[in-house]
C-alpha cells in the first residue's frame, strides 16, 4: 500500500483546522520562533490543539523550526523542539545541522526542509544517513529527477511542493536579501530581491531589454502533474502558502484533494497487485458546500516550472503581483455624470469586484467595481488608460470570497456499527471504516417485550445519530430477532454514546502508539556528500553557530561557514548570492544551447535596481544554472 499525503500550510490554528477539514493528510505549522516565515507564528497551546484536532483523523502536524540558528540562541531553540514534542507535533522541519547534532535523532522524526537544498542523490543520501526521514526535495526538480532519488533511496520519504509560490533561487542557497537588506532568507526574513524591478544591460553598459521584474516567478501548479509525481514517489504533496489567508487554504486544500481523490480511485481501478494500491495518509471523507477554483485564488499565473523539464514561459515580467483571472475585453465606454462600461464576457460581476489590466507603460493598473449591473460595470473612478479591447482580469472575486467566508466543508470518518441480540443483553459493536484494527463494543441488559410496529427503522434512526462527532454512519447491522422488539430510544442513545466514546479512546490509544517513530538507528555509515562549490563558497553549508561547524567537520567536512560570518569579515564580493535553475537567457530566448537564437549582446549582464544596487549574472551552462553575483 502507498500512502499519500496532502501537505497544506497552517498561518495559524483556524488556517490548520480548516485545511485539516477540507481535505489536508497533514498541515505544517510555525512555532513562536525559528520558523521560516518571520511575520507568522504559533503558540504552544494552539498548536497543541491543532494536534488533537488533525489526530482525531489520523492527520499529522508538522513544525518548522527549519532557519539558522546563532550561537546566543541555541539554547532557546532546543526548549522549542522540546516543547513541540510535548504539545504532540508529529515531525520537525530542520535546516540548521548545529541543531541536528544538539538534539539528536532518535527524539522526534525529523524531515530535512527544502532549505537544506536537497536537489540531488548524493545529498538524499546524506541526509539519510544524517536521521531525516524525509526530504523535501526542491521546487526545481523534475518528476524523472524524482524517481531518480526514489529509486536511490527508496526508505526515505520524499515531499515535493505542487502548488504556490515559487523562489527564484534554490531554497536555502539565496543571500541577496541578506546582503543588500540585512534580512536573511534562512531567518525567515525575506526581503523578496526577486519581486523587485530591475534593468537589465550587457557589458558595454547597453540596454538589452526594458525594465522588468527579471527574477519575478510565475506561481507553481503541479494539479496536471500529480499522478505523475506520486509514480516517480512522492508520498507527500506540499501545498505553499503560510503566508496566505483562510480562504486560499480552503480554496487550494479541496482542488487539489477532490482531484487526488479522483487520481486514486482511478489508478486502483487498475491495478491487480494490493501492494501496488494508493491510499490517502488520513482518515476521513470530505464533503463541500462550494466547487472549489485555482484560478480564484491568489496567483501570479501558473507554471509547471521544471516538472517535465526546461522551458520558457516561468517569469512574470510585468508585474510580481497576481493579476487575476482572465474576465473578457472591455467592449464600449460611455463618459457622463456615471461613467460606465461594458464587458464582453460570459463571467458575473458583483459590486465589489477588484478588477485589473495592463495601461500603455505596461503596469498593471487595478480598481475597484462600485456597481454591476450584468456585464455593464460602474468603476469608483474611471481608468484613464482603459479603452474598448482592453484585457481584463478579476484581482478580486468577491462573490468566491463571500462564499469561502462561510462553513464549506466538512469531514467525516465513516463507521459500521452491528447491534447484536445476545438473550439478556444487547451489544452494539462499532468498527473504523478506514482502520480495520479499530473495533469497540459496548452492551446493555434487556427486558424484552414485543413492539406494536416494526422497530428496525427507529433503531436505525438513533443508533445513526452522530452529530456532534467526527464520524458518520450508512452501515447499520441489526440482527432479524431484534426487529419486532420495543427498545426505547433513551436506552439505545445512552449505548450509542457509551460505544463513540469507546471508540474515541480506541482511535486515540492507535495513533499514540504509531506517533514518534525514530529517526534512524544505530551507526549508520555517513553518506559521501560535499557541496557541488567545496570551499570557494564555504557559506552555502549555512553553518552560522559552532555546532554547526563541528558537526560538519566530523562528518569530514572541513571549514564550513555561514553568510553572516563572511560579511562580518569583509568578504563578500564576487559571491553568489543565489542559485537559480530559472534562466533569463532561456526565458528571453536566447539561450543557444536550448535552441535559442544568438545574442548580440556581450556578458556579463548585470541586473541593476532603480537605487542603483547591481548585480552580475554568471551562467553555469555546465549545470544550466544562473548565479547572481555580489
Amino acid at each position: 500500500m502507498h500512502y499519500i499525503e496532502l501537505l497544506a500550510p497552517a498561518k495559524n490554528l483556524e488556517c490548520g483546522i480548516a485545511a485539516i477539514d477540507h481535505g489536508a493528510d497533514a498541515v505544517y505549522i510555525g512555532a513562536y520562533s525559528f520558523g521560516a516565515r518571520h511575520a507568522v507564528g504559533n503558540s504552544i497551546e494552539d498548536i497543541r490543539q491543532l494536534c488533537l484536532y488533525a489526530h482525531t483523523f489520523n492527520a499529522k502536524v508538522y513544525a518548522t523550526v527549519n532557519t539558522v540558528v546563532y550561537d546566543e540562541e541555541m539554547d532557546e531553540a532546543i526548549k522549542l523542539v522540546e516543547d513541540l514534542k510535548e504539545a504532540g507535533i508529529d515531525a520537525i522541519l530542520l535546516q540548521d545541522m548545529g541543531l541536528l547534532a544538539e538534539i539528536g535523532t532518535r527524539t522526534i522524526e525529523l524531515h530535512a526542509s527544502t532549505q537544506t537544498d536537497n536537489r540531488s542523490v548524493e545529498k538524499a543520501k546524506w541526509l539519510k544517513s544524517m536521521g531525516f526521514t524525509r526530504v523535501v526535495l526542491a521546487r526545481e526538480l523534475s518528476v524523472k529527477e524524482v524517481a531518480e532519488i526514489h529509486a536511490a533511496v527508496p526508505d526515505v520519504e520524499l515531499e515535493v511542493f505542487v502548488h504556490g509560490a515559487l523562489c527564484v533561487s534554490y531554497s536555502g542557497q539565496c543571500y541577496a536579501s541578506e546582503f543588500c537588506k540585512n534580512r536573511s532568507a534562512n531567518r525567515g526574513q525575506c526581503a523578496q530581491m526577486c519581486r523587485m524591478k530591475y534593468s537589465l544591460r550587457d557589458a558595454d553598459g547597453r540596454s538589452v531589454a526594458d525594465d522588468a521584474y527579471y527574477l519575478s516567478l510565475k506561481d507553481q501548479c503541479q494539479i496536471e502533474n500529480l499522478e505523475a509525481l506520486i509514480s516517480a514517489g512522492a508520498s507527500s504533496l506540499k501545498i505553499e502558502g503560510r503566508l496566505k489567508d483562510i480562504a486560499y487554504v480552503k480554496n487550494v486544500v479541496a482542488a487539489y484533494s477532490k482531484r487526488l481523490n479522483e487520481i486514486i480511485k482511478r489508478h486502483n481501478k487498475a491495478v491487480t497487485d494490493k501492494k501496488e494500491l494508493w491510499q490517502r495518509a488520513a482518515w476521513g471523507d470530505v464533503e463541500y458546500a462550494f466547487e472549489p477554483d485555482l484560478n480564484r485564488s491568489f496567483n501570479r499565473g501558473y507554471t509547471d516550472y521544471f516538472a517535465n523539464g526546461r522551458h520558457d514561459r516561468l517569469a512574470s515580467f510585468i508585474t510580481p503581483k497576481a493579476i487575476g483571472q482572465y474576465v473578457g475585453k472591455v467592449k464600449e465606454i460611455r463618459q457622463g455624470r456615471q461613467p460606465s462600461f461594458n464587458v464582453s464576457s460570459v463571467a458575473a460581476f458583483v459590486n465589489g469586484d477588484g478588477l485589473c489590466f495592463i495601461n500603455r507603460d505596461g503596469e498593471i493598473e487595478g480598481f475597484r467595481v462600485n456597481k454591476a449591473e450584468g456585464n455593464r460595470l460602474f468603476p469608483l473612478t474611471m481608468p484613464k488608460d482603459l479603452m474598448p479591447g482592453t484585457a481584463l482580469y478579476r484581482s478580486q472575486d468577491k462573490a468566491f470570497d463571500s462564499i469561502l467566508e462561510k462553513k464549506t466543508a466538512q469531514r467525516l470518518m465513516p463507521v459500521k456499527m452491528r447491534l447484536a441480540d445476545n438473550g439478556d443483553t444487547l451489544s452494539l459493536e462499532i468498527s473504523l471504516a478506514e482502520c480495520a484494527s479499530i473495533r469497540v463494543s459496548d452492551s446493555m441488559p434487556i427486558e424484552k417485550q414485543t413492539a406494536m410496529k416494526p422497530q428496525k427503522e427507529n433503531i436505525i434512526k438513533q443508533l445513526s445519530k452522530l452529530g456532534g462527532t467526527p464520524y458518520k454512519c450508512d452501515d447499520v447491522r441489526i440482527d432479524d430477532s431484534l426487529g419486532d422488539v420495543f427498545i426505547p430510544s433513551s436506552q439505545l442513545a445512552d449505548l450509542r454514546r457509551r460505544a463513540i466514546a469507546a471508540l474515541d479512546d480506541a482511535v486515540k490509544d492507535e495513533l499514540d502508539f504509531k506517533r514518534l517513530k525514530p529517526s534512524v538507528t544505530e551507526d549508520v555509515e555517513v553518506a559521501e556528500w560535499k557541496n557541488p562549490y567545496g570551499f570557494k563558497h564555504p557559506y552555502l553549508y549555512n553553518a552560522e553557530n559552532q555546532s554547526a561547524q563541528d558537526f560538519y567537520a566530523a562528518k569530514g567536512i572541513e571549514g564550513a561557514d555561514g553568510f553572516r560570518n563572511m560579511m562580518e569579515r569583509g568578504a563578500s564580493k564576487g559571491n553568489v548570492l543565489m542559485q537559480c535553475r530559472y534562466c533569463i537567457k532561456n526565458e528571453m530566448g536566447y539561450c543557444v544551447k536550448h535552441g535559442g537564437r544568438r545574442p548580440t549582446w556581450r556578458e556579463p549582464l548585470t541586473l541593476t535596481l532603480a537605487d542603483g544596487t547591481a548585480f552580475q549574472l554568471e551562467f553555469d551552462c555546465k549545470r544550466c544554472q544562473m548565479n547572481v553575483l555580489a
